[in-house]
């Protein structure tokens, strides 16, 4: 595959802090993004939400399902019974099945709340540490974009690509395996529920500030799939950031890289929606 490609570029995290989103909404403002997904559980969101609307011409906006960082939107007594979501541990290790109606019921809400600060259905759905790829979550996540969009079922980010694209960008193979392991099947799922995905994933990183982000960008353009997306997490620092997330100042070297990236025109798929608001993806 070519990595001259265009691709979609998708910032994740939206909505973590005001320095994250506004770093996002700069690089939507210098036509350095396709796509950007939105956390919906963090109390800042319907104060940014606002700005992220009104660039809803510039950038498929989607929703950043969350069940692993910060507190659910109600209680989750099984998942969740200290009011905190414990981290992507217990999805890795097969745990949360016994949590199964209580994922359900806060995707519904994460749902609810995006389209109530929004006035729109997600274009798009992915995952907080790529928490939808997981059964419980995959199914409550699948069956709820079919019952709630019908007629406008959103894309949903397959973060599992193919094991011989993975080996040609090489770096972080271990990583991109370990994911596309824990997507197996989801591609297919997607496929019978009618529900559209991308065929190409890439933007793994090392967060080490050591390593030039520059680099990394131009890895994850390697062996670009056919619809091929990529994720990146830029965005500035702030004392918000900082109590919620471990990656912080990694986040600013991702931001002034496409902010300078003056080449990004040439493969990056800008984002278009049809006479009915309907992202076009890779048209």
């Amino acid at each position: 595959m070519s990595g001259a490609r265009r691709i979609v570029l998708s910032a994740d995290d939206y909505g973590i802090s005001e320095g994250v989103s506004r770093g996002i909404l700069d690089l939507i403002g210098a036509g350095r993004l396709s796509a950007t997904a939105a956390m919906t559980n963090w109390p800042e969101w319907l104060a940014l939400a606002p700005a992220l609307l009104a660039r809803r011409e510039r950038v498929a906006i989607g929703l950043h399902l969350n069940l692993t960082a910060g507190s659910p939107l109600e209680a989750m007594p099984v998942l969740a019974p200290t009011g905190i979501f414990p981290g992507i541990s217990p999805f890795l290790h097969g745990k949360v099945g016994v949590a199964a109606s209580e994922i359900a019921a806060e995707i519904g809400r994460q749902l609810d709340s995006f389209e109530e600060a929004t006035g729109m259905a997600p274009d798009f759905v992915d995952g907080h540490h790529h928490v939808h790829i997981f059964p419980p979550v995959r199914r409550a996540l699948i069956a709820a974009l079919v019952a709630r969009y019908p007629d406008r079922k959103p894309l949903v980010r397959n973060p599992g690509d193919h094991l011989a694209r993975i080996l040609v960008r090489r770096a972080f193979a271990v990583k991109a395996a370990g994911v596309a392991f824990h997507a197996r099947g989801l591609a297919a799922d997607l496929a019978r529920a009618g529900l559209p995905t991308n065929d190409g994933f890439s933007g793994f990183s090392a967060f080490d500030r050591a390593t030039p982000y520059g680099s990394e960008l131009d890895i994850a353009r390697r062996a670009a799939g056919p619809r091929h997306l990529a994720m990146c997490h830029p965005g500035h620092v702030d004392a918000t950031l900082q109590a919620r997330d471990d990656l912080t100042d990694r986040r600013e070297d991702e931001l002034a890289t496409l902010l300078d990236r003056r080449d990004i025109n040439a493969w990056l798929w800008p984002c278009r929606r049809d006479a009915a608001g309907r992202v076009l993806w890779w048209q």
